[in-house]
């Protein structure tokens, strides 16, 4: 499914390394990609677990596990997904036709996940569930991954990369904006009948899902085999320490799921120190956030009584992080990637310390450390992704000759410890719920929550993210690339 090698077009040429800054149109459809992304990391975390124990009668832990088990197939699956879109580079050239798959396929599967048939006993909606989301993983991954890789090919600028990582971000923020208060809203509509409102909010939702998916994967360099886009949409350069000609393509396919591209990620991990004090940090931050996001709806219900405020925190979140992400940016220029990452990291943790108070004083006065908690999210979110492709062209750089064809492998592994972190949020708080004594139910029927179990909510919603960022401190604490590091090793130009 892969397009035909083509020769670059003049958006293209404007994108090479030598001409220093991206076009705006080749930043403004990556950023766009990330409408279908955002969307997708948002909408489940934030619905999927209630939408099982309150609508279905799931039982919490299993409502976890559920979660659980389709990200731990999609931790399985994105290393080979990340070598197959190497390979899909070296031999077709380019890593386009992975995303399409992904752009057509994920939608669908999404809308399935919420088309539960009606009067299906809790273990079937729960089986149906499971297979429908294990499916929309899939095909997230199909385009996360060669996504993750795509700016380390976009440009060598190291300013430039957090350019492009900063509009990304501000489009996942609108995404997070969009799914996280639109979904429950559409929902919402429908207050006697709980199914028809999450589907009608499935269908809804998955025409987003396409159309940023789509256009995110028009920006996928295109090149001929052999050699890597280093520009944007088609500049070719030669692979690093590849062979050139016919003798650059393997000589035999290997199996979809071979254990080379799980060695490949290890050996990405073992290799690169900084990759892996970076990807250590995000995955636990990424816990404290799926942590945060699976709670919201709990806390809205519980916490502050209103099912429909779910809306009003992921406006608190979102609204600040629009306008700060650019701030973020011209602090990253002034004073380094790494350094502003551990700033925003730190106003973040202030604010989930502050959310505390919750327990004994709830109230919307939440609001204001939500909104702090915001501001800080999109510094979180843009700055370690620019420090990726930063990492990919280190690790070429300094000796190791295969890292500049194996961005996939890296956006692989660093897709799978960002899904271990999101997944595990909700895990963490089905655990919560269950040793607090958390009441399921299905729809229609009011039930009435014991003390200890809304006082875990509070928790799961500020001290355990504010832990998890404390420890994602310290393991960004052996982070050592600064921006003379990757210019003296010829990583960044």
């Amino acid at each position: 499914m892969d397009p035909a090698p083509s020769s670059p077009d003049p958006e293209a040429l404007a994108a090479s390394p030598a001409a220093g800054r991206l076009p705006r149109g080749v930043v403004a459809r990556y950023a766009t990609g990330s409408l279908g992304t955002g969307g997708f990391a948002t909408l489940p975390g934030l619905v999927l677990v209630y939408y099982l124990t309150d609508s279905l009668g799931v039982a919490a832990l299993l409502a976890g596990a559920i979660v659980t088990l389709a990200k731990v197939w999609d931790v399985l699956i994105d290393p080979v997904i990340g070598g197959l879109s190497d390979r899909a580079l070296a031999i077709r050239g380019s890593r386009r036709g992975q995303m399409l798959v992904g752009a057509i396929g994920l939608p669908i599967a999404f809308v399935l996940t919420f088309a539960v048939p009606r009067g299906l006993a809790p273990w079937a909606a729960a089986l149906w569930v499971l297979i429908a989301f294990v499916a929309a993983a899939t095909f997230f991954s199909l385009f996360q991954v060669p996504y993750i890789a795509l700016p380390a090919e976009l440009t060598r600028g190291y300013d430039e990369r957090t350019r492009l990582l900063t509009w990304r971000v501000v489009v996942l923020t609108v995404a997070i904006l969009l799914f996280g208060a639109g979904g429950p809203e559409i929902r919402d509509l429908f207050p006697d009948d709980a199914q028809l409102g999450y589907l009608v909010m499935a269908v809804v939702s998955a025409v987003l899902l396409w159309a940023g998916l789509w256009v995110g994967s028009s920006v996928a360099p295109r090149s001929e085999p052999g050699t890597t886009a280093s520009g944007a949409a088609g500049l070719a350069e030669p692979l690093p320490g590849a062979r050139t000609g016919a003798q650059t393509a393997p000589s035999r396919r290997p199996r979809i799921l071979s254990l080379v591209h799980y060695r490949e990620g290890f050996e990405a991990l073992r290799e690169s120190q900084p990759f892996r004090a970076l990807l250590g940090a995000f995955m636990l931050q990424g816990l404290a956030t799926g942590l945060m996001l699976a709670s919201a709806q709990f806390v809205a219900t519980w916490v502050l009584h209103d099912q429909g405020a779910v809306t009003v925190l992921f406006v608190s979140l979102i609204a600040p992080a629009l306008l700060i992400a650019p701030v973020w940016r011209r602090i990253s220029d002034r004073i380094g990637k790494e350094r502003t990452f551990r700033i925003a990291s730190f106003v973040f943790l202030i604010a989930t310390v502050a959310l505390v108070g919750m327990i004994w004083a709830p109230g919307w006065w939440i609001v204001a450390p939500v909104a702090l908690a915001g501001s800080a999210y999109a510094g979180m979110q843009s700055l370690p992704l620019a420090m990726l492709p930063d990492v990919i062209g280190y690790s070429s750089g300094g000796g190791d000759e295969r890292a500049g064809g194996r961005a996939g492998i890296f956006g692989g592994v660093w897709t799978a410890g960002e899904t271990i972190g999101m997944a595990l949020g909700a895990t963490v708080l089905t655990v919560v719920l269950a040793a607090t004594g958390y009441v399921e139910s299905a729809a229609g029927v009011e039930v009435q929550q014991p003390g200890s179990a809304i006082a875990g909510i509070a928790l799961s919603f500020s001290l355990l993210p504010a832990v998890l960022m404390l420890l994602s401190l310290l393991a960004f604490g052996r982070y050592r690339l600064r921006r003379n590091d990757l210019e003296a090793n010829g990583a960044v130009e």
